[in-house]
């Protein structure tokens, strides 16, 4: 399987990104595979959740890699990044980062210093998993611009789901400009209280409004009070409650992330029929057919 890079954003903060970016990781390595989460976030959530819990005590961290990516100084790839106990590795983040958004705006090739450090890393793993910060900032199109496709993490409420639109406008504009072949995985449904009504028909609602143009994943992460206490324990939902509806969610979601690249090797080699999610310079594509933007909304239409 070729190494992949998977960038899980949204501007919207509070959708369960860095919950997410964390049990999907452990769960791609529970299947075996290498995986590396990189936490592009200065409020280092990441970093602090996988139990590192004085992040700017660390001595190196993704700030400290990318002013080197700027000033042009070597480095190991190798450098800075911890083990975690469940079988993933973490390039960590603090309050460092914040000055390194501010010093991108100005250098040369800003919006490709990320990717410039994560070639050389990305030979050693198969996943590459990016959280990223609650904005569409400078950090967060770097991490656009180095990854190979989008998971996007939507809370299933109305304002988290209105935020959709700009979100995929950026990575439409992201796609045409700096990185050709950057692709949508799917929607996540996050924080899904199946037992209110609301709850219920947000989902729908986003389901009828995206489900014909993006996949939206069949896993949905349930809203969970055991999966808000796993910050503190610096711990996955696996270790924390492994019986639960939870981290049953996430082995799914695992799964179909797996079968998701499957069926992308087979369609990149001629055996299947395609599935795959993107952006074309025009706008969302299902397939192989083009799909082109609603003025109005700027939602995908066919």
């Amino acid at each position: 399987m070729p190494h992949k890079t998977l960038a899980i954003v949204n501007q919207k903060g509070g959708v369960g990104k860095t919950t997410t970016t964390a049990n999907l990781g452990i769960g791609l390595a529970n299947s075996g595979k290498k995986v590396l989460l990189v936490d592009c976030d200065p409020q280092a959530s990441l970093t602090v959740s996988l139990g590192y819990s004085q992040p700017d005590e660390l001595k190196v961290t993704l700030a400290d890699l990318l002013k080197k990516v700027l000033l042009d100084e070597p480095f190991q790839p190798t450098d800075g990044i911890l083990p975690h106990a469940e079988g993933v590795d973490l390039l960590p983040a603090n309050i460092a980062l914040s000055g390194m958004e501010v010093s991108l705006v100005n250098a040369m090739s800003r919006e490709t210093i990320l990717k410039q450090y994560l070639e050389p890393v990305r030979k050693s793993y198969d996943y590459i998993l990016i959280d990223c910060m609650p904005s569409l900032g400078m950090l967060t199109i770097n991490a656009l611009a180095a990854a190979d496709s989008v998971l996007i993490p939507v809370q299933a409420q109305y304002l988290p789901a209105k935020g959709m639109e700009q979100l995929l406008q950026t990575i439409g504009k992201v796609r045409r400009q700096i990185n050709p072949a950057l692709q949508i995985d799917g929607i996540l449904l996050e924080m899904v209280d199946n037992r209110t009504n609301y709850a219920r028909d947000m989902a729908a609602l986003l389901k009828e409004t995206y489900g014909g143009k993006l996949r939206i994943f069949d896993a949905e992460i349930p809203h969970s009070i055991r999966a808000a206490e796993i910050s503190a324990e610096g711990k996955s939902i696996y270790s924390h409650d492994p019986n639960g509806k939870v981290a049953e969610a996430y082995r799914s979601l695992t799964k179909e992330v797996l079968g998701f690249e499957k069926q992308r090797a087979q369609r990149e080699a001629g055996l299947g029929r395609c599935t795959f999610l993107g952006i074309s310079s025009d706008g969302i594509r299902y397939a192989e057919k083009p799909l082109r933007f609603k003025k109005s909304a700027r939602c995908c239409m066919i």
